[in-house]
């Protein structure tokens, strides 16, 4: 094994030791494991249950394609080593930073259909690893879920770029008054009402989703229509169902805004973003007080590498 192979594995040993340990304290089944920590290794690492995603960032490595192959095989071995879960069991996937302009979030790159279900604080969710860009469950906001959750009995509820609608089980799940979950892709929303049926959460008239460009539809709500929400967008979006492209940090303070005006006095908003460049145009908002909350949301911090942006604001 070269030095940096062996550098890779003692990384990865480190980490997963770390990792694991706290999993296991806290019962957490799914967690991502490793995240571009060395970036001769441009990999996310991330264990659901019984089963391991890796996802390959590309990058401009100077390999030919033979040899890429072989020293991803042997990165693939030292994985499963050192995770004990059989190569048939980890899901490879290579892909490009969302940075990347030009690149729709909701491309599908496969046709395998390979679902199956996981469980996060006694709740279920669908997962599928071969088929799209992300998985349908973002490990890295189960803190966030969990305080949402906390924080959302008897409250309207309206979950934003929702996606699977993780965020809105967790409220459901948590007695909120109503759940209204939004999208541009009907595929996210359909698997976000699987997850529902999976949690048997049933409530006439309580649980809404809603196919819709959130920048518009922002703009149809009224004021003290919502209570709590809960906002995740993109870095950058240029899907041809918007009418305009979405660029998180020049559009921020508009969708923040935007939210402050739907929400009733002392309503909360969640705000994330993983655009690490990402800078809070504070002095812009029409918030009452906001808080940094990332430090407190990020699950298995193990050298305080910024992975995603977190705020809690009250209007």
């Amino acid at each position: 094994m070269d030095d940096k192979l062996q550098m890779f594995e003692n990384r990865l040993l480190k980490v997963y030791k770390h990792k694991s340990k706290q999993a296991r304290r806290q019962g957490v089944t799914c967690y991502r494991v490793y995240d571009h920590d060395m970036p001769e290794f441009p990999f996310s690492i991330e264990r659901y249950e019984d089963k391991v995603y890796l996802a390959e960032y590309l990058r401009r490595h100077g390999m030919e394609e033979e040899e890429h192959e072989a020293w991803l095989d042997q990165c693939i071995s030292i994985i499963a080593r050192l995770l004990e879960v059989p190569e048939e069991k980890i899901y490879v996937r290579q892909r490009k930073r969302m940075s990347h302009r030009g690149q729709d979030q909701y491309e599908k790159i496969g046709v395998e259909k390979d679902f199956f279900t996981v469980e996060e604080a006694g709740l279920k969710f669908k997962v599928n690893l071969t088929d799209y860009l992300d998985t349908g469950l973002f490990l890295d906001h189960r803190i966030t879920r969990k305080m949402v959750q906390e924080e959302c009995k008897d409250k309207r509820m309206l979950n934003l770029f929702c996606y699977t609608g993780s965020f809105s089980v967790y409220a459901a799940a948590g007695g909120a008054q109503s759940v209204t979950s939004v999208d541009l892709s009907k595929t996210y929303l359909s698997w976000g009402e699987d997850n529902f049926a999976l949690n048997e959460l049933t409530k006439p008239g309580a649980y809404h989703f809603i196919h819709a460009d959130v920048k518009q539809y922002l703009k149809t709500l009224q004021p003290g229509q919502f209570d709590l929400v809960v906002m995740d967008p993109p870095t950058f979006s240029n899907s041809k169902r918007m009418k305009d492209f979405l660029d998180i940090q020049r559009d921020h303070v508009e969708l923040i805004n935007d939210v402050m005006h739907t929400l009733t006095p002392g309503g909360l908003l969640y705000f994330s973003t993983n655009f690490t460049r990402f800078q809070l145009e504070a002095d812009k908002l029409q918030v009452s007080e906001w808080k940094d909350i990332t430090r407190a949301t990020t699950p298995f911090d193990f050298e305080g590498k910024l992975k995603r942006w977190c705020y809690r604001m009250v209007k």
